[in-house]
């Protein structure tokens, strides 16, 4: 999540990381033959960091955190969301794609309970869906952090939510596309990852800092 309002809050990214616009089609559909997956793979990795800010002590920002059963399903909206278990959800990202060759991934994250004020976000599968020509490995460390605002009508405390992401995409793309340079697919590969990246933590954060403040009856700050 990446926020973007009073805290301007920034992505922070290695060299090699992916992005995100969702339904973000370059090109044009091509023959169902050329679209055929071969046996390599192209591996996609980034690593991501930021923050948000809530106008709230720590505990409070942690129960609301606890009861991710009610915010996280209208937060994701538009992206479809369905439980998995108590902790766990299958969530439908939208539809990426490059050179004519789209995507629409599917994965399932667990939220596992809070570990020494730490959250952590893991990959899980999802019953009775099997992956067609990509894997997502998604772990992310979430940690809260109270500190006391400068100058602040709204709270007199502070929460950072400062979290950091490990992301790693496989994808068997068709043969067309492994027929160009490997340099042009792998730059194309990790600029669409962190467009993606961009685009959905930058949308979550944003409905997650609106959905909390109006939860706890707090006004949202506006963007400075």
């Amino acid at each position: 999540m990446q926020a973007n309002s009073a805290e301007h809050c920034t992505i922070e990214q290695t060299p090699t990381v992916l992005g995100a616009t969702s339904d973000l089609i370059d090109g044009t559909s091509l023959m169902e033959e050329q679209l055929a997956p071969t046996t390599d793979a192209n591996c996609f990795h980034g690593s991501f960091s930021s923050c948000m800010e809530m106008y709230a002590d720590t505990k409070t920002v942690a129960d609301y955190l606890d009861g991710h059963r009610a915010w996280f399903p209208r937060c994701a909206r538009p992206m479809k969301v369905e439980a998995i278990g108590d902790t766990g959800y299958a969530l439908t990202i939208g539809r990426f794609g490059s050179f004519g060759y789209e995507v629409e991934p599917r994965i399932g994250l667990n939220l596992l309970p809070q570990d020494h004020g730490i959250y952590r976000i893991e990959t899980i599968s999802v019953p009775g869906y099997q992956p067609v020509g990509y894997d997502v490995d998604f772990q992310a460390a979430l940690q809260l952090i109270e500190t006391d605002p400068t100058n602040s009508d709204f709270s007199p405390l502070i929460t950072r939510v400062e979290w950091e992401l490990d992301l790693k995409v496989l994808i068997q793309f068709p043969r067309f596309i492994q027929a160009l340079p490997k340099s042009l697919v792998q730059s194309t590969g990790d600029r669409l990852l962190n467009q993606i990246v961009r685009q959905v933590s930058r949308r979550l954060t944003h409905k997650v800092q609106q959905d909390f403040h109006q939860t706890i009856g707090i006004p949202f700050p506006r963007r400075r």
